[in-house]
């Protein structure tokens, strides 16, 4: 596959797509990708990466891409394959590899199968006070630090530690060890950007290293001395999966609970981030969620259309098909756009516009086999964060735009977010 071609009649220029690239990985496209997403449409539902492969724009295709049986996550067979690239040979591109949102057919199905229904509404039920319970503490820290510095960095008192502590109860990992916990997260990341450079993806083998010890002592420690949480049900299922083998059902424990554990930490955290940034741009969205708190479940919604926290994932090809009138070839990657789909026009009118009461449709958990495990998770704790938030907070505004991770463009971070009251 060439990195130039014509789609639907339009020549792709490879600079004008590279330009598009680096605007988007700069300070000004991470603080506004929208213009860059339309700029990205408008060359085609299908574009030419630069690297080879292809960026997938407009919202059907991705749908297409993400629920369609023929296309694939690039597991290691997909990788032995390409030996040649020093990316995938990388100690934590393939530590990561053996985790669930890298695998196809039936180890996708073993793991799948071990964690069950996770969050069924039964569970949600339970978690809701659990998740309050976690959040007011850390509205009393912001609500502290307003009032005696008068400006709080939002990230840093409540949204980067809503989620650890939400996951690190449900493993029960002791409270002591989630700053390291998002520390590791915070440099693994790197790995799964997807140009990641030689030196990132240095720092990234050091954080699998460390994260890699944790999570194996973490399981040894679960075997030892049971309880009731996740982690030990889990450890029952593999040891009856595999009665014989301690060996594998270790390495599927640890590469299970590593994945869960640290999915949700910078996703939810720069979720919950623009949940409030977005809802506190105009004082008619904050006094339409106060006046009627039934909207906040939309208000999340939009906030999930209008800037998901993970803006790229990748497919390939089963076998030779044609993805929006465009002939891909078996074993191509395909990249698909969160923001650039959940801003498609043909699907949301006025996709710019941040609208509570839109009830809209996005793609932001993905779709098919590998929709997102976590999904009703994050829901339920931005919900409630807001939901306390407006009840305590019925004033709070940003001071300041919020600030970004530089470089990204798979997984968007906010670092920042200075608000007052």
């Amino acid at each position: 596959m060439t990195a130039v071609g014509e789609i639907r009649g339009t020549t792709i220029d490879r600079r004008s797509v590279i330009s598009l690239l680096r605007r988007l990985r700069s300070d000004e496209g991470q603080a506004n990708p929208l213009p860059l997403w339309a700029k990205l449409r408008a060359l085609g539902d299908v574009v030419p990466a630069p690297w080879g492969g292809y960026l997938v724009t407009g919202f059907e295709a991705c749908s297409q891409v993400l629920r369609g049986r023929n296309w694939l996550v690039p597991d290691f067979a997909w990788q032995e394959r390409h030996p040649d690239n020093q990316r995938w040979r990388a100690v934590a591109t393939r530590e990561m590899t053996r985790t669930l949102p890298r695998l196809n057919g039936t180890a996708h199905t073993c793991q799948r199968r071990a964690l069950g229904n996770p969050f069924d509404r039964r569970t949600l039920e339970a978690l809701g006070p659990l998740i309050a319970a976690q959040t007011s503490p850390l509205l009393d820290d912001l609500e502290a630090r307003l009032r005696t510095h008068g400006e709080a960095d939002f990230v840093r008192t409540v949204s980067e530690w809503l989620p650890v502590r939400t996951a690190g109860q449900w493993l029960d990992i002791p409270a002591e060890h989630h700053a390291y916990m998002l520390d590791f997260t915070h440099r693994q990341v790197y790995a799964q950007e997807l140009l990641p450079t030689r030196s990132e993806l240095a720092i990234s083998a050091e954080a699998t290293l460390e994260m890699r010890s944790f999570f194996t002592a973490l399981v040894r420690r679960r075997r030892a001395h049971p309880g009731e949480d996740a982690l030990t049900g889990w450890i029952h299922y593999f040891d009856a999966l595999y009665p014989d083998d301690r060996a594998t059902a270790d390495r599927e424990l640890y590469a299970l609970t590593m994945f869960v554990a640290m999915a949700s930490l910078e996703t939810t955290a720069t979720l919950l981030t623009s949940a409030v940034w977005l809802i506190t741009q105009g004082p008619a969205t904050l006094d339409r969620l106060r006046r009627h708190p039934e909207h906040i479940d939309d208000a999340v919604e939009e906030v999930m259309r209008y800037d998901p926290p993970v803006h790229l994932n990748t497919r390939v090809a089963a076998d030779d098909t044609v993805l929006a009138g465009v002939p891909i070839a078996r074993d191509t990657m395909v990249h698909v756009l969160y923001g650039a789909a959940n801003h498609d026009p043909r699907r949301n009118e006025d996709p710019h516009v941040f609208d509570v009461l839109r009830n809209g449709s996005h793609l932001t958990f993905g779709g098919g086999a590998h929709y997102c495990l976590g999904a009703a998770l994050a829901r339920l704790e931005v919900k409630v964060l807001l939901t306390l938030l407006l009840e305590r907070f019925p004033t709070l505004r940003p001071t300041a735009p919020p600030t970004y991770a530089a470089g990204r463009m798979v997984f968007r971070r906010i670092t920042s977010l200075k608000v007052t009251t």
